[in-house]
């Protein structure tokens, strides 16, 4: 196996997302652009971010002028670090407030098959990557 970094990996990631495994809810209010490639993934990376580095699961709401929009997810790492790899997706000015640690929904999971196509596209680019936590 060659080994790869946190920026191979965000690479790999920015290369892997498409309208295809964008969230259908987050596709209902604004369609996913090339221009925005990281709107409506936050789950499905987390989770992939996850099978790799373990950690915490981290989800907030997502409120633009007060009204929630749905919920953000985002990594803490094993060492604390918190890790956030679609957070520039928020272009309107929305916030995203309580934060907190949850468990892995048990799988599969709602979005099960984008997140099988994720994976195997970030597979492409890095080879080889851990099995997804139980």
């Amino acid at each position: 196996m060659i080994p790869w970094n946190l920026l191979d990996l965000d690479k790999a990631l920015r290369a892997s997302w498409a309208a295809d495994t964008c969230s259908p809810s987050d596709l209902s209010g604004i369609a996913w652009t090339a221009d925005n490639p990281a709107w409506g993934h936050c789950d499905i990376t987390t989770l992939i971010v996850h099978d790799i580095f373990g950690g915490d699961l981290m989800v907030g709401e997502v409120h633009l002028d007060r009204d929630q929009q749905g919920f953000h997810w985002w990594n803490r790492l094993p060492s604390g670090v918190e890790l956030d790899l679609t957070h520039e997706q928020f272009l309107r000015g929305e916030t995203v407030a309580e934060a907190r640690a949850i468990e892995r929904p048990p799988g599969p999971l709602r979005r099960w098959d984008e997140y099988l196509l994720l994976r195997k596209r970030v597979i492409k680019h890095l080879g080889h990557l851990p099995e997804p936590a139980a």
